[in-house]
């Protein structure tokens, strides 16, 4: 096998499949297929977003993160205010609606770009514009919408078609739906401008230039220095024993990574969960989210920052003592707040044990297209899942994040390559995940199928298909159970790549989001 990817998109994931088969490494084709995401998956990431990169280098074992999430804008705007933001509502069904904010207020600076550019410069081994090539194609061909896809366009509708120029691009009259063609020439004129010179001229110049304009003028405080000094950050990722494996993720200043590692310690400390989908393992479950909650209260969001979290929330006394609370079922958690499930994700792992996992996002968007650019920006300043309990922070300073672009290496090699969309719900897809591949032996496509469980507020969500009798049993336990209807997106959007007992890879993307694998032979 030459390696495998698994992505939000089926031709997301058959873009990093063809420069596999070309000879391109994991990396290549995990920038290669996020160049893709930008068209096929327009309304969660694109030049405007912010992400994660983790590497698993196999000639030397090393694991490495880049961190090119979106920083605080501003930069010689000092003592300048933003204009109040718009609120608009995303509604999953029709009990479960939430409230996002958008508009220039909401801009953060952008940091996709470079981040797939400074991956390429440590690890690519194809020429970037080649890895580039697929986008521009299917940008000008365009991509027909599938169902997963034109739901997405249904409920981000507002801030997609917010002005004009997202009107042109997303409809005139009302939203794409499901057969319809998205064609996007202005985002394949920017790609092309970065195939001829590079990330720079997405930093400098007169694409910088018009971002800054846009954003200004809709009352944001995006500037053009902002855009010319961000920088990618190299981190140390989170790393813990997990069964016998090691799990490996985004670390601090972000959260989703540490709070997936503190929860699967404090699972390994309970002991064998039970089967997959039981009343124990369920249970489970639900304790060890209650206990990551929990640790996300207080001064969490400032110990992101000064240093010295990690350490202390995985060692040995805190995990024993989240395992006592688990055990007596602990008290009741504040609620902590949740954004949309507006990631998406790629997995790849080649032949030579090279693995790289890729999460990046707009948010539900701003609704600020860059006239003439394709470029629709992130609107992370309205998220209030990353811009909780505190005041105004200095420009230029990282947000923290949910991302947890996460691989679980075996005897040093990659067993799992996982990652996915859902704000604070990701952590619970990720862990379920990694506890059905790791503890279970599911395969890739067993394990991110299998329904879900979600502990937030005091209420157990339980997915589609979990056996009503597990529901009706913990409910006699005490435990407020709410039941859905089907798989639904709300539990997250995973893609994964494993590698079973026999060194076979497996790859599949996640059916709420319409997601798809591909192994390439």
């Amino acid at each position: 096998m030459r390696g495998a990817v698994a992505a939000g998109h089926p031709l997301t994931a058959m873009t990093g499949a063809r420069i596999l088969e070309e000879g391109g490494n994991a990396v290549d084709a995990c920038i290669a297929a996020g160049f893709t995401s930008w068209v096929t998956e327009s309304p969660l990431t694109g030049p405007g977003a912010g992400g994660f990169m983790l590497v698993h280098r196999a000639r030397d074992g090393s694991d490495r993160l880049f961190d090119f999430f979106v920083s605080l804008p501003g930069r010689g705007l000092e003592g300048a205010t933003a204009a109040p933001m718009d609120e608009m509502e995303v509604p999953f069904d029709e009990q479960t609606i939430q409230f996002f904010r958008i508009g220039g207020a909401s801009c953060a600076v952008p940091g996709a770009v470079a981040g797939l550019s400074e991956a390429h410069r440590f690890y690519g081994s194809l020429p970037w514009g080649e890895l580039i090539a697929p986008a521009v194609e299917l940008a000008r061909a365009g991509v027909e919408l599938n169902r997963q896809q034109a739901f997405l366009h249904a409920i981000l509708d507002v801030a997609l078609r917010a002005e004009d120029d997202g009107r042109k691009v997303y409809g005139t009259s009302c939203a794409l739906v499901e057969g319809e063609q998205l064609v996007q020439q202005d985002l394949a004129d920017t790609l092309e401008l970065l195939v001829a010179e590079g990330a720079e001229a997405f930093y400098r110049g007169s694409l910088a230039r018009q971002m800054s304009q846009a954003v200004r003028e809709r009352g944001g405080l995006l500037t053009e220095t902002d855009l010319a000094e961000y920088r990618v950050i190299r981190r140390r990722p989170v790393r813990v024993p997990y069964s016998r494996h090691e799990f490996v993720s985004n670390a601090p200043p972000s959260s989703g990574g540490l709070l997936i590692a503190y929860a699967l310690r404090v699972l390994d400390r309970l002991g064998s969960p039970g089967p997959p989908g039981s009343v124990e393992s369920t249970r489970a479950l639900a304790e060890v989210s209650r206990e990551a909650t929990r640790a996300r209260a207080g001064g969490f969001l400032t110990g992101l920052y000064r240093g010295g979290l990690a350490e202390k929330l995985l060692s040995e006394p805190t995990v024993a003592a989240a395992a006592r609370r688990a055990r007596s079922r602990g008290s009741r958690v504040a609620r902590e707040p949740a954004g949309a499930p507006s990631t998406t994700h790629i997995s790849v792992v080649d032949a030579r044990g090279n693995a790289a996992s890729l999460s990046a996002s707009t948010g539900c968007g701003s609704g600020v297209i860059v006239p003439g650019t394709g470029i629709h920006m992130n609107n992370m300043l309205g998220e209030s899942d990353l811009n909780a309990g505190e005041g105004r922070a200095a420009a230029g300073r990282r947000l923290t994040s949910m991302m947890a672009p996460s691989i679980v290496l075996a005897e040093g090699r990659p067993r799992l390559v996982v990652g996915s969309a859902g704000s604070n719900r990701l952590r619970s897809a990720i862990l379920q995940i990694v506890v059905n591949v790791v503890a279970h032996g599911l395969s890739a496509q067993e394990a991110i199928s299998h329904p879900r469980v979600h502990f937030e507020d005091d209420q157990l969500n339980l997915e589609g298909g979990i056996d009503p009798a597990v529901g009706g049993a913990l409910e006699a336990e005490g435990y407020d159970v709410v039941r859905w209807g089907d798989l639904n997106l709300y539990f997250g959007g995973a893609s994964t790549v494993a590698l079973d007992a026999a060194g076979n890879l497996d790859a599949a993307g996640d059916p709420r989001r319409g997601g798809a694998g591909v192994v390439v032979d």
